[in-house]
């Protein structure tokens, strides 16, 4: 009777090792430090984003030349009305856009605010007072490796932080590596590598807490997921099953010993 009680003993002692510590995130966290210093960022254009810039005025007719029309899209044969969707300009491999009347205009490198000032100034001496409003269509990230969902997620929000990438695709599972989360951005062709630890609360003070345009979030595994894919599936499902054997052994055991 004793060595099925050891063996049980051994295995709760194994699966009791994992502390807190190994899974929560921000760890060393105080309560008076409400401030990350970040609340300045905005995210510039780069090369293949694509916009809608849509430009009002009180003269609308005077806007008018300065506004793509929109066009009938539809994924149903049988709908020829479709649905209509405003056309957009798409960052060319010279970080321009060749706008109505204007030309060609340089966007890469500029944030929202910059872009709107310039675009408001060039149209100034055909509108008075234009309005100019640009959004980014297809901003998106991929979040890859040891989360719920992994996969690319296309959102309206142009300031999407790790946490919220992280959150989109379901958390990281329990064999996510917690302390070395890897960000992959690319920058007009030139590609950056940084490490995050989401368990030290120096994550908000990290470059790439805010991340980029079809930056790649990939979570590796830890070490216990990297053991149970070498020993392999069906041995993997053996040893649990023994470790069951062994207790349901040892607790019929102390039954028929009490009785």
């Amino acid at each position: 009777m004793k060595k099925p009680l050891i063996l049980l003993f051994a295995v709760s002692l194994l699966i009791s090792c994992a502390s807190k510590e190994d899974v929560v995130y921000f760890q060393g966290m105080d309560g008076s430090d409400n401030s990350i210093g970040l609340d300045s960022y905005s995210p510039t254009y780069h090369i293949d984003d694509e916009l809608v810039i849509i430009v009002n005025a009180l003269d609308s007719e005077a806007a008018r030349p300065f506004n793509k029309a929109s066009v009938s899209v539809s994924t149903n044969l049988l709908d020829a009305r479709g649905r209509e969707r405003i056309q957009t300009y798409r960052v060319d491999s010279e970080g321009e856009i060749d706008f109505p009347v204007l030309g060609k205009i340089t966007m890469a490198g500029l944030n929202r605010q910059q872009a709107t000032s310039m675009l408001q100034e060039k149209l100034s001496d055909y509108i008075k007072n234009p309005i100019v409003d640009i959004e980014t269509v297809n901003y998106k990230i991929t979040v890859l490796g040891e989360v719920a969902r992994p996969g690319t997620y296309t959102t309206t929000n142009e300031r999407i932080t790790l946490i919220e990438a992280i959150s989109l695709s379901g958390d990281l599972t329990i064999y996510g590596e917690r302390e070395n989360v890897l960000v992959i951005q690319d920058y007009d062709g030139k590609k950056t590598y940084t490490r995050v630890n989401l368990k030290s609360n120096e994550l908000f003070e990290s470059p790439v807490y805010y991340l980029s345009q079809n930056d790649v979030v990939y979570v590796e595994p830890n070490k216990t997921r990297a053991k149970n894919s070498a020993i392999g599936a069906q041995t993997s499902v053996v040893l649990t099953s023994l470790g069951l054997l062994i207790s349901m052994t040892a607790l019929v055991l102390t039954i028929i010993n009490n009785n």
